[in-house]
C-alpha cells in the first residue's frame, strides 16, 4: 500500500496549528459565504490541531479580514513606472511625411 509515513502526516497537520478562520454568525441554514453577509458578525476560530476553538470576535467582514490578514491591512505604496521623456526626433515607427 502507498500510505505516507505517520511522521509526514503529523508534520503536515502541525503546520496548520494556529490557523485562523472567520465563521459568519447567521441564524438557521441560511447562506454562510462571507460575500453574502458582509455586515454579519463573525466568530474568529483557531485550529488547535484537533478542532476549531473560539479565538475572538469581529463585528463585520472588514474587521475579520483585518484580524485574519494583518499584513494586508496597511496599504503598501508601490511606485508606478517612471515616465521617460520623449527624445528628439519623430520616432522610428511613425509614418514619414511626404517629401522627406
Amino acid at each position: 500500500m502507498d500510505d505516507e509515513p505517520l511522521a509526514d502526516w503529523a508534520e503536515r497537520r502541525d503546520e496548520k496549528i494556529g490557523q485562523l478562520r472567520a465563521v459568519p454568525l447567521v441564524s438557521g441554514d441560511g447562506p454562510k459565504g462571507s460575500h453574502l453577509n458582509p455586515d454579519a458578525p463573525r466568530a474568529i476560530q483557531r485550529w488547535n490541531g484537533y478542532a476549531w476553538e473560539p479565538h475572538g470576535f469581529a463585528a463585520d467582514l472588514a474587521e475579520a479580514k483585518r484580524i485574519l490578514y494583518p499584513w494586508a491591512a496597511e496599504p503598501s505604496i508601490v511606485p508606478g513606472p517612471q515616465s521617460q521623456p520623449l527624445g528628439a526626433g519623430r520616432g522610428r515607427h511613425r509614418r514619414p511625411r511626404p517629401g522627406e
